[in-house]
């Protein structure tokens, strides 16, 4: 059977970027499954794996623009320090470059920003996706493929 929509498949992948660092890896003994035909996917990892069957190495490269977009310069921006204030004191532990922050937009919804450079009064912080701009290679092996019914 080869993977097309409405199977589902396991997998194992590591997945690193362009310039080598390691995102993710999955091994044999805890496999990903998906399904496919289900939009669970990047659809060009999607479109790329269909047709392959069990058994079958892949080596899929996924240009950023079609994995998480590039990076954009208007989601990165400064916000005031006294935006962290709690009890009229900012925690020196939480502002530290390269943390996360979740914050909420006027809207409620729910954004996580990456303090990215420390200001005198406000910090710079990151919205993009953590891989925004990077090319995704994806190197694995398909475990098994079979129908979701």
């Amino acid at each position: 059977m080869k993977i097309s929509s409405g199977t589902k498949a396991k997998l194992t992948y590591t997945l690193k970027t362009s310039s080598g660092k390691i995102i993710e890896e999955i091994k044999e003994d805890t496999p990903a499954e998906f399904t496919f035909g289900i939009k669970q996917l990047l659809p060009e990892f999607e479109e790329k794996l269909s047709g392959l069957s069990k058994e079958e190495d892949f080596n899929i490269t996924i240009k950023a623009e079609n994995a998480y977009g590039p990076s954009d310069p208007y989601a990165i921006f400064d916000i005031p320090l006294d935006t962290f204030e709690v009890d009229g004191k900012v925690d020196d532990k939480m502002i530290q470059i390269g943390n996360v922050i979740p914050m909420n937009d006027d809207k409620g919804n729910k954004h996580h920003g990456k303090i990215i450079k420390i200001l005198k009064d406000a910090v710079t912080l990151d919205f993009n996706h953590p891989l925004a701009g990077e090319n995704l290679i994806f190197v694995g092996k398909v475990l098994s493929v079979e129908s979701n019914s």
